[in-house]
């Protein structure tokens, strides 16, 4: 079967059942809001998986041109935030993963599990650019957005600048071998830090929407500063590809228990807050679909993509290098395997980093290539895109 007949397949099967994405209100659920469609989870709310939906969706409805559709999709967009925005701990700052039925438990220190990846702020924009720059319906949840990005501010980041996975618990990407199994904060994780890039540029784009200018201003700033530390830390030269950095790293006590200035190693210390992993993952690309990436460092890190060893195949980009020793591609749960398998989320991502910089997959060059094969509404071009 050719890609072409793949691809007639897979599109017919998606405008027949798109609407099955649609899930009402009840229980502890206030409004409607969106799923995957997958059996396991048909009736939870997830925070990038609603996302990354809805913006399939969008696509969708744009190709069915009815305009009375998009009014059909909007509540279950809009939904997606608000049901995030109206459980308990969103005041102080505090958003779950997912939200069920029947409610959710309170983790026994929220300072120290992750929560809702940094992609509401992203969510929410995506909605308020589709939406004509209609920002007024969120303007009651502005206030409890910053309190998330506070809160990811005061107990999610390092000292050197990059953000941090308190655990290896449900990061989304389940058993990525650079945070799976590796000691508390620790993980300085490319994804969530393109993630955050992005979700501080999406803070600013939804403040100058509400009038408050200076607001944005100051998480412009924020952003310059992450982009600044992700490229100083997770960037490598020699690779030509953005990694994952482990954080765990033992500073010597540069005195004694006498207060002597003489310590163990205090000669030569360790100056450095991280070490870079050269572990092939995926994630990598993200520095591409963030905007973080230099236009010369997304040609470098085009070519690992064209590279059939590491993470090139026939239906996309691999989630782990071909050539790294935990390669697996076989199917699990609990976690999810991203040991290999091809998933739609890496791919689309992938791909939006490609578009971002003009390149085309065939010869790494400028100009014309994949874009032009798609629509301009698929992926809406904002301020913070």
């Amino acid at each position: 079967m050719s890609y072409t007949q793949d691809f007639h397949i897979l599109r017919q099967h998606i405008f027949a059942e798109y609407h099955r994405m649609f899930k009402e209100a009840g229980g502890e659920i206030p409004f409607p809001f969106l799923t995957a469609g997958s059996k396991v989870y048909e009736d939870t709310l997830w925070d990038w998986d609603c996302w990354l939906n809805d913006v399939a969706l969008h696509q969708i409805v744009h190709e069915m041109h009815d305009p009375g559709e998009f009014a059909r999709v909007l509540p279950y967009s809009r939904g997606c935030v608000q049901n995030f925005m109206s459980t308990p701990g969103a005041n102080i700052g505090y958003l779950p993963m997912s939200v069920e039925r029947d409610g959710f438990s309170w983790p026994d220190d929220i300072r120290n599990v992750n929560m809702h990846k940094p992609c509401i702020a992203q969510h929410t924009a995506f909605i308020v650019k589709t939406g004509n720059d209609d920002a007024e319906w969120m303007r009651e949840y502005f206030g409890d957005m910053q309190a998330f990005m506070n809160f990811y501010h005061n107990h999610h980041r390092h000292d050197c600048g990059l953000y941090f996975w308190q655990n290896d618990i449900a990061i989304g990407i389940d058993n990525d071998p650079c945070t799976f199994g590796r000691p508390p904060k620790s993980s300085g994780s490319i994804f969530l830090n393109c993630l955050m890039y992005r979700e501080l540029l999406a803070m600013e784009y939804l403040a100058e929407q509400l009038n408050m200018q200076e607001i944005g201003t100051l998480y412009h700033k924020d952003a310059d500063t992450l982009k600044a530390a992700v490229q100083e830390y997770c960037w490598d030269e020699r690779d030509g590809f953005f990694y994952n950095v482990d954080l765990n790293i033992h500073r010597q006590e540069l005195t004694d228990k006498w207060g002597s200035n003489w310590g163990l190693h205090c000669g030569n210390p360790c100056d450095w807050p991280c070490l870079i992993q050269r572990i092939g993952v995926w994630s990598g690309f993200m520095a591409l679909w963030a905007g973080i990436a230099t236009p010369e460092q997304a040609e470098r890190v085009l070519t690992h993509y064209q590279d059939q060893r590491t993470f090139g195949a026939p239906y996309g980009v691999r989630t782990l290098s071909k050539m790294e020793k935990m390669y697996d591609l076989r199917a699990m749960g609990n976690p999810s395997c991203w040991l290999g398998p091809i998933w739609g989320s890496s791919n689309y991502l992938t791909f939006r980093g490609f578009v971002r910089y003009g390149l085309t997959v065939s010869a790494g060059k400028r100009g014309t290539g994949l874009q032009s094969r798609f629509s301009k509404l698929e992926f809406p071009r904002a301020k913070y895109d």
